[in-house]
Formats: C-alpha cells, structure tokens, sequence
C-alpha cells in the first residue's frame, strides 16, 4: 500500500464518515472515535440499550470498508477468555509445565431453542487447544 500525505489520509477518512453519514445521524462522535480505534489497531466495545444503532454502525463501517462483519452477543455471564481463549497451565506426570491454549467456540448452537443468545459456552461447545512448553 503506498504511503498517503496527510491530506490524503483526511480526504479518505471525511468519505468514509460520509458514507457512514448516509446511514447513521447524530452520532458523529461515537463514529469518530470508532474510527481513531480502528485506525490505531485498538479495541472498541460498544455499549448500550438496544435500538441505538451500535451493530449498524459497524455493519455499515464495514461495508465502507470493504470488511467481513461479524457480531458476538454478549450475555451476563459470557466473559472475554469464552471468545479469545486463554492459557492453562499444566504439569505432566514428569513434573514438565507447559501451557495450554484453549479457546471454547460455538459450533451452531445459535439457532437452537434456548440457545439464542448464548453463541458462545462450555456446554456443548468445542474447543481447541495447543501446547507451548516451558
């Protein structure tokens, strides 16, 4: 990718708030700094009651983009290692340590009775793990 002026770079992001624009009103501040966010390679958790329009705005960064969406519901009891994984560290019988990654992820449950806003969770779910030695 070749290396924009700065003017260059304010020219492209004003058209994708513009493009944002078309689509959601009056949240000029939560759509900049989701962009400062993703432009710095950072985080952003949108919080919110329902109806405010936090899964359109990314949906339509998204789309201005050109980015794959996706959504994660998050419930009371869903907690950050049920989507990222963590680290597990284990001994064998040799007394060796190493950790193990394990991350829990859904396998389609989604669409199950009961299951709705649950996508992610031990009960049924898979998980994938790898060993790192120490």
């Amino acid at each position: 990718m070749p290396e924009l002026t700065l003017d260059a770079f304010k020219q492209h992001v004003d058209t994708i708030r513009a493009e944002i624009g078309k689509v959601i009103v009056g949240q000029e501040t939560v759509v900049t700094n989701v962009l400062i966010a993703l432009i710095g390679g950072g985080h952003v958790l949108l919080e919110g009651v329902p109806g405010l329009g936090k899964t359109m705005l990314v949906r339509t960064l998204g789309q201005a983009l050109d980015l794959k969406f996706a959504r994660i519901q998050f419930t009371p009891d869903l907690m950050p290692a049920d989507i990222i994984g963590t680290d597990i560290l284990e001994e064998d019988e040799g007394g060796r340590r190493h950790f193990r990654y394990l991350r829990q992820f859904d396998s389609g449950r989604r669409n199950q009775p009961g299951h709705a806003q649950n996508p992610v969770g031990p009960a049924g779910g898979h998980a994938r793990a790898d060993r790192h030695c120490l």
